[in-house]
């Protein structure tokens, strides 16, 4: 199954969004969400059947219409409505003057007095809201189109009341032609040109609230510069970005933006990663460390190597994993759609039972018509559609810029309600970068013991490699050649090395070759220093003990205090490492139910447990061994640095591999949730308040609505729903 975005036009609201999501999943081979506010689809399809020109006549049959594969450059275009909707607002004035400036006792036009020259007043009307007509003419055609194929949407409820207003009223208009100017006040024209400018523009408001709410992703998309300096015969060459091959060698001066991801070739310099770390601290890079694009170098003359451009560069996998997230749907979000799905054919009842009963009670077919027109305009699905996703955006573009990359939108309701936070030890809680602190050497020299340690390890992406092969390094000894190498995953290493067996790990070594631990009690005192004991084992014979010292994180202390006492979570301490130094680590941090000598297996049997006994568990790990603990948990996390088996097992991905995002993660969801509440909850109550108001059950307190307000409070009421989810954009 193969992933792709695609970009779909002319969704007005949820209904929309609901009719063209349906259409995509009843074929065969597809899974689709669409979001409203990106105003895109995230297809899931089997290429080996499908291509992306039968995705894209999918949309076109259900109604909508495909703008092609979203390619990340969010150009801003130019936005004509803006204009267009000045000019109209300036007939609306005038309208407005002409039918309701008598009640203001301001001076009319005498031409156009109403019960003087009512044949001119109602020409006149017919006149100023043909641009109107022609204006919304997009919401009325899609509006006929959803009703003949029984899919309406919140256009159809809108192209109903124009039709309604306007046959009506053109009716009148005859009759007044034909002398009969008593109906003058039964002409609605005025009420169809304000239903159109205050729907579009609703929409307008809305459409900058959801550019408003993509400005965190495009300033990801707009930290990689243009242009780069290419290193050429005769010195340097300006060119753009997409002039640039994997493989060129590219020049980077003081003050100057990393144009693609790259390694270094020569020089070295201080690199300021901020949009990735969210910290402005300056790391020195050197030969053979890598560049990230967006980063800016700070003092130093360097050249590097293209190694990921255009699509594979870091910033495009941190904009694709994020659109991908804010496409996908959290739980809140499909119980919202399946409302909205039986909301518009609902309203459209109510107001066909509201004309009929007025009709039946006797009151006028002027007033009957009237209540009709304003209950379809009054109830606004587009509230209610954009309550979810407006709040998932901005939240995933938030945490983005926090380096929280977050999989899956259902991610960001799930993690508030997390009780357990389960840690894996090494490279974790501490940094990994692990150093030899002490040997004790049983047989051979300590050069020989290292060689073959060392050239096991090499072949390992293990955390405890690291510290052999720094030591190779440092040592300048020499790889010795290992064959028949095997990883033993929560165990160690093994391989052959001169037609000798020999094994590398932690004390399950011994229970595996039925041999015994006659050092057991100096392994003791190396543990008991903190150090994280490996037992080097030749052809079932104990040839040494190393002790692995490690940093704990400078802020996982911060951290554990945060969840275990700021938010009262459980948290706990899994790892394959001996007891002696998980504990030692954990008595640090204060951490108190700890798990030591653990395979990954045992970490996964540990979680399903947990949760089968009703926790919500966070898993944070960034090993092999982490990942199936990773993938069975409610909500895995793994660093950027980690193995890619682990980040392809996590649901969320810290960027800077900071741990304190966690508690920036749970808390972003929290609000994310209260924010997500009080939308549903003030669409929900709009239409709740607003619906009786618009049938009438309100006259006998002289309380009523006329079209032209209705479609005022529908604007209200996706404006109030859109201010409040940028209001997460104030999260600190």
């Amino acid at each position: 199954m193969k992933k792709v975005i695609l970009k779909v036009g002319g969704m007005s609201c949820s209904a929309c969004q609901n009719h063209v999501e349906k259409y995509l999943n009843k074929q065969e081979g597809v899974k689709a969400s669409v979001n409203l506010v990106l105003a895109q689809a995230l297809i899931e399809y089997d290429e080996t059947k499908l291509t992306v020109e039968d995705l894209e006549r999918f949309i076109k049959e259900s109604g909508y219409e495909s703008l092609g594969l979203y390619d990340q450059t969010l150009e801003n275009k130019k936005d004509y409505n803006k204009e267009i909707l000045m000019i109209l607002g300036g007939l609306i004035v005038l309208i407005m003057y002409i039918t309701m400036g008598h009640m203001l006792n301001l001076p009319t036009i005498s031409f156009l007095d109403k019960h003087k020259y009512p044949l001119n007043y109602g020409i006149a009307l017919l006149v100023l809201i043909l641009p109107f007509l022609f204006y919304g003419l997009d919401i009325i055609k899609k509006g006929l189109k959803n009703l003949i194929h029984l899919r309406p949407n919140m256009d159809s409820l809108v192209t109903i009341g124009i039709i309604a207003s306007g046959l009506y009223s053109i009716y009148n208009l005859i009759l007044i032609f034909f002398g009969n100017y008593s109906l003058v006040d039964n002409l609605y024209l005025e009420s169809i040109a304000m239903i159109i400018y205050f729907v579009k523009l609703g929409r307008h408001i809305d459409n900058l609230a959801k550019e408003k709410t993509k400005e965190a992703l495009k300033e990801l998309v707009q930290i990689t510069p243009q242009k780069a300096l290419l290193k050429v015969d005769k010195g340097e060459k300006e060119v753009t970005i997409d002039e640039v091959k994997k493989g060129d060698i590219l020049i980077c001066k003081p003050g100057i933006k990393i144009a693609v991801d790259g390694v270094i070739t020569k020089g070295e310099t201080h690199i300021n990663e901020a949009f990735i770390t969210g910290e402005s601290k300056q790391e020195k890079k050197k030969a053979k460390d890598k560049v990230i694009a967006g980063s800016i170098n700070i003092d130093g003359y360097i050249e590097y190597k293209a190694l990921n451009i255009g699509k594979d560069s870091t910033i495009s996998q941190i904009v694709r994993l994020v659109m991908e997230a804010a496409n996908t749907k959290a739980p809140i979000q499909r119980l919202a759609d399946k409302v909205s799905s039986i909301f518009v054919p609902s309203i459209i009842v109510i107001a066909v039972l509201t004309l009929i009963g007025y009709l039946l009670f006797n009151f006028s077919l002027n007033e009957a018509l009237t209540s009709f027109v304003t209950v379809l305009v009054v109830a606004c699905p587009c509230a209610l559609g954009l309550a979810t996703p407006l709040a998932i955006v901005v939240s995933e573009g938030m945490a983005a810029k926090r380096g929280i990359l977050i999989r899956s939108s259902d991610i960001l309701e799930r993690a508030k309600d997390v009780d357990t936070v389960v840690f894996d030890k090494t490279g974790t809680l501490t940094y990994g970068n692990l150093r030899i602190a002490i040997m004790f050497i049983f047989s051979m020299t300590e050069d020989e013991i290292l060689e073959i340690v060392g050239s096991l390890e090499n072949k390992s992406t293990h955390p405890i490699a690291k510290a052999f092969k720094t030591y190779i390094q440092e040592h300048k000894l020499k790889l010795a050649k290992i064959t028949n190498f095997k990883e033993m995953s929560g165990i160690g290493l093994s391989g052959k090395y001169n037609g000798k067996e020999v094994y590398v790990g932690n004390a399950k070594i011994f229970k595996m070759l039925n041999i015994k631990n006659k050092y057991a009690e100096k392994a003791r005192g190396i543990a008991s220093g903190g150090n994280s004991v490996v037992y080097v084992v030749i052809d079932k014979e104990l040839v040494a003990l190393i002790g692995i010292n490690d940093v704990v994180r400078y802020n996982a202390e911060w951290t554990i205090r945060e969840l275990k006492y700021y938010m009262d979570k459980d948290v706990e301490m899994l790892t394959g490492d001996n007891l002696e130094t998980a504990q030692n680590i954990a008595d640090n941090l204060g951490i108190m139910k700890v798990k030591a000598n653990c395979l990954p297996q045992d970490k996964k049997s540990h979680l399903d447990a947990l949760r089968k006994n009703g926790h919500v568990v966070m898993m944070v790990g960034d090993g092999i061994n982490d990942a199936p603990s990773l993938a069975s948990s409610d909500i895995g996390v793994s660093f950027n640095s980690g193995t890619d088996v682990a980040a392809d097992s996590a649901d969320v991905i810290l960027m800077n591999d900071d741990i304190s995002r966690i508690v920036d993660l749970i808390n972003i969801s929290k609000k994310t949730d209260k924010i997500i509440k009080e939308n549903l909850f003030w669409a929900f109550f709009y239409n709740i308040l607003m619906i009786p108001i618009a049938i009438g059950f309100l006259k006998p307190f002289n309380i009523s609505l006329s079209p032209m307000l209705a479609a005022l409070a529908m604007v209200i009421s996706s404006l109030t729903v859109t201010l409040n989810s940028l209001r997460l954009k104030r999260f600190k």
